[in-house]
């Protein structure tokens, strides 16, 4: 049995489920999974069976004492940084941690038009679609935000990075689902938000999720 079991949603549209996956992969726990589909008419009891809070992703820790349940992916994100220090889920830099965990809440407290009128969905393309109210302030904030840290951290790592703090952290699991929503919809970027889009798509743990979708 792996030390952890990850309750997720389907792949083609939980952009909360990817971000604890991708976290997951990223600090390089073993887990299994139990999927859940959305359009299983009793998903919300099925979820409930595993998560207080009837909402996924939901992290099992299997431990002598029992299972430790974590549910919400920025705490998910938080919980596998304590329990795998070295895997860079946070930059190392103080300043530069701080301002990552500032920019991923930030993404996990906002941006409300965005999702409401640009759902994730992987497997449809719906260029020109989703512009509703606020969704171009908030393309532009997010793409503020992108070209700041990129500008301002992207050479952490030493001889530097394509993600928002040199190498790929929990923030840019944060903006992941952001990533395939601006792809879906065609959104139009700027050349370094672009590249930074391209980069996201490339890693194996962001293929592998979508092949999966």
């Amino acid at each position: 049995m792996a030390d952890f079991t990850a309750v997720l949603g389907d792949y083609n549209t939980s952009s909360w489920s990817m971000r604890g996956w991708l976290a997951l992969k990223h600090s390089g726990a073993s887990f299994d999974t139990v999927m859940v589909s959305f359009r299983d008419p009793d998903v919300k009891s099925h979820i409930l069976a595993h998560s207080p809070s009837g909402l996924v992703p939901l992290l099992k820790h299997h431990t002598q004492d029992g299972d430790m349940l974590v549910w919400d992916s920025l705490a998910i994100i938080e919980f596998l940084n304590e329990m795998y220090p070295d895997a860079g889920l946070w930059p190392k830099d103080q300043a530069a941690r701080a301002h990552a965990r500032v920019v991923s809440a930030e993404m996990h407290s906002g941006f409300a038009p965005l999702r409401n009128h640009m759902p994730m969905n992987l497997r449809d393309t719906k260029h020109g679609e989703g512009m509703g109210d606020g969704v171009a302030d908030n393309i532009a904030r997010i793409c503020a935000i992108w070209e700041d840290c990129r500008e301002r951290f992207g050479q952490q790592s030493g001889g530097g990075g394509d993600f928002l703090f040199g190498t790929f952290t929990g923030a840019d699991i944060m903006f992941a689902p952001v990533v395939t929503r601006f792809q879906t919809y065609g959104v139009d970027l700027s050349p370094v938000c672009r590249a930074y889009c391209e980069a996201v798509r490339a890693t194996p743990a962001m293929q592998e999720w979508t092949a999966g979708a």
